[in-house]
């Protein structure tokens, strides 16, 4: 868990990195480009990601492409499988809901924008899209969230 200064922080130069977008952007020793921000943005995904939140979740996966792309999928014990991607330029707004324990992130695209796609369902496959993806969280406090969404918006104006 990170302390509540070092996210601050975090959350200031990843506002700076906003607003300056460039390759890179150096504040001191601390230096973010695309891949750092990819980094700490799918490690954000992995660490807080709440698997209890669904009941028979065998597996899940998180991806922030350097192409920029959010992917996410779930695998149930039942072999089904549920695919969530969109490009973050499509990126609008997020909205989390819920508390520091436990949450629903709420990610919002201009339109419908989000590939959902399910596999293996008995109940029969189905492509769409929307203009939101839900991922369930835990252990988000106020400043994690507002550094994940500087981090989403920078990699939605990085090139």
């Amino acid at each position: 868990m990170i302390t509540s200064g070092f996210a601050r922080l975090k959350s200031l130069l990843l506002g700076g990195a906003v607003l300056s977008v460039a390759s890179g952007f150096t504040y001191g020793s601390y230096h973010l480009d695309k891949m750092s921000a990819i980094e700490w943005g799918s490690r954000c995904f992995y660490q807080n990601f709440d698997h209890l939140a669904e009941a028979k979740l065998k597996g899940w996966d998180f991806k922030l492409t350097d192409d920029s792309f959010l992917r996410f999928r779930k695998t149930y014990a039942t072999g089904k499988q549920e695919y969530y991607s969109f490009n973050l330029r499509s990126f609008k707004d997020m909205d989390y809901l819920g508390n520091v324990s436990r949450g629903m992130l709420r990610i919002r695209t201009k339109a419908d924008d989000v590939i959902v796609q399910t596999f293996n369902d008995p109940k029969g496959n189905v492509d769409s899209m929307s203009t939101t993806m839900r991922i369930p969280l835990r252990d988000m406090s106020a400043e994690r969230v507002d550094s994940l969404f500087n981090t989403l918006l920078y990699l939605k104006n990085a090139r």
